[in-house]
């Protein structure tokens, strides 16, 4: 059975993340991702300035959003934001819902790679890493 790591993170949608039908813009979905995964790091007392501040960088691979329904100016959306544990390689595959008001509007994926900063090459989970995984009793 895998162990999943979970958050949830609540943002309120601003205008400007809404296009001329009043409807949130598809390409903001991957910004609330971003939001949703930096804080499920940061729960975890993993945040990304961790990582930098280690050599080391989690750029994005792959991106994948399914829209199931709008979401509009002002409304409340809650993020839940997963990592399956036990699946990490040098690849991190992060999984997002997307409520509004309870509802299902969006769910998707973000796959980062961990990169050495000096070399800008593909390596495995620092070390760092790996032990605050082990530390908060995850792995």
């Amino acid at each position: 059975m895998a162990f999943i790591i979970e958050n949830t993170t609540q943002i309120r949608v601003r205008y400007a993340d809404t296009d001329k039908m009043g409807i949130v813009y598809n390409g903001n979905y991957l910004a609330f991702f971003e939001v949703g995964r930096t804080e499920l790091m940061r729960s975890k007392g993993l945040a990304y300035t961790t990582f930098e501040s280690e050599g080391y960088l989690l750029p994005l691979v792959e991106s994948h959003v399914n829209y199931k329904a709008p979401a509009y100016y002002d409304d409340l959306l809650d993020i839940v934001a997963t990592l399956d544990v036990d699946a990490i390689t040098a690849t991190l595959q992060f999984n997002y819902s997307i409520f509004c008001n309870g509802n299902f509007i969006a769910d998707g994926y973000t796959k980062h790679s961990f990169l050495k900063q000096e070399t800008m090459k593909p390596v495995r989970p620092p070390k760092f890493f790996i032990e605050k995984l082990q530390l908060l009793k995850i792995i």
